[in-house]
């Protein structure tokens, strides 16, 4: 297992996610605990871990409504841990878009085994994008930046998209209004400007700038590390 995985444990029972975690350290992960289910969504938003062992019954919100939460942001693998074992809970998790299903009582081991096969396979999925520092995901409405999750609402996730469709190619901002909004509304150019604005400091926080502004044109989108975005040049 590659040693800097981080897995995130929401398990309410302390002796069980005390087992779990050793298990999971001396297989060489890094791991987080959480005993409620309150505060998990937000806490993978913010450190986004390699995996998540998520049991269903938890003080606060329930795994359920966990693994959907964090599902609206990121991909990243989970695997729904539960004593309920009726067909509809199992179907519901899956649905939700939990990548396994472990039912209680289980082996530690298992568990190891189950959270290796799953980095595997996000790892597999990952290979093909593996040099590129931004990556867009369509079908879920998902960007990664370096491998982490970036939140961008989907005005920006379309303005993103129609710049690195074609790199280099300076889009004017007619251009990109189309690309904004899928109802075809009527907006200023500055609103593209408001977009863009605040698209750039979302991937500056994650250490990329790729989008240059080109002045009294529109904008253009340059690889991190195929070219300078980064014109002193404003809109």
């Amino acid at each position: 297992m590659n040693t800097q995985a981080h897995v995130l444990i929401v398990e309410d029972e302390p002796k069980l996610a005390a087992l779990l975690r050793d298990y999971l350290v001396a297989a060489g992960c890094r791991v987080s605990v959480l005993g409620r289910g309150d505060g998990a969504v937000e806490w993978v938003r913010r450190h986004a871990p390699d995996a998540i062992l998520l049991d269903i019954s938890l003080p606060g919100a329930d795994g359920l409504s966990i693994c959907r939460g964090v599902r609206a942001f990121s991909s990243l693998p989970i695997l729904m841990v539960t004593a309920r074992v009726e067909e509809i809970d199992r179907l519901l998790g899956l649905e939700l878009g939990a990548d396994d299903y472990i039912c209680k009582p289980f082996s530690p081991r298992e568990v190891v085994a189950r959270v290796k096969a799953v980095l595997r396979r996000a790892a597999h999925a990952a290979a093909p994008s593996a040099t590129q520092a931004i990556v867009l995901d369509e079908e879920r409405f998902e960007v990664r930046v370096h491998g982490r999750p970036l939140v961008l609402t989907p005005s920006e996730f379309r303005l993103l998209r129609k710049l690195s469709s074609q790199p280099g190619r300076v889009f004017s901002r007619s251009q990109l209004i189309g690309a904004l909004y899928e109802d075809h509304r009527v907006v200023s150019e500055r609103t593209v400007d408001s977009h863009v604005k605040n698209l750039r400091r979302k991937l500056d926080e994650v250490g990329v700038d790729p989008i240059a502004a080109v002045y009294g044109v529109g904008y253009r989108f340059e690889p991190p590390g195929q070219g300078d975005a980064s014109e002193p040049s404003t809109p």
